[in-house]
């Protein structure tokens, strides 16, 4: 089990797309479940390379543990829903900080897997939010930018005050 150092909010790589993954080997695989390890150990219940620092195009998520852990590599979004719904969002990289989020609430995608196959997928409710706040991520929109800027202040005031 490696846990990874994580990068914190305002760090700039935050804010920053990732790059495309172009090798897919054990070097790969390796990274992703050290990500997991990472994540769970946050705990979180999504995590992307951006997060330890990384700009590749990788996500972890692990909704339940019935379904257990996946990985996307190059995720992207095809279509949304006009539907939206709101839940409540967070980040590994700024602990304890969350505020209400509205997405569409169904999405479809297409990512690779590790060994570099094509899937696409649709996701909706709770995916489809964990899905698009990740996606977000690798394209240098930290789930802060979602807000309207009086509760993006709100939240940064209050978990600025809370890390004293």
């Amino acid at each position: 089990m490696t846990v990874l150092p994580l990068v914190k909010y305002p760090d700039p790589r935050l804010s920053q797309p990732c790059d495309a993954v172009t090798t897919f080997d054990d070097e790969l695989s390796r990274f992703a479940h050290d990500l997991l390890d990472t994540m769970r150990a946050a705990p979180g219940v999504g995590i992307t390379a951006a997060h330890v620092g990384v700009l590749q195009r990788l996500v972890v998520l692990e909704l339940s543990a019935e379904i257990g852990p996946r990985f996307y590599v190059n995720p992207e979004l095809l279509d949304a829903s006009a539907q939206t719904m709101r839940h409540m969002e967070g980040s590994v990289s700024m602990p304890g900080a969350t505020e209400e989020v509205e997405r569409p609430r169904r999405i479809r995608f297409r990512y690779q897997d590790l060994k570099g196959e094509t899937h696409e997928e649709e996701a909706q409710d709770f995916y489809a939010i964990c899905m698009q706040h990740e996606i977000d991520q690798l394209n240098g929109i930290f789930w802060l930018k979602r807000l309207s800027r009086l509760k993006r202040d709100r939240v940064i005031r209050k978990w600025e005050k809370g890390k004293s």
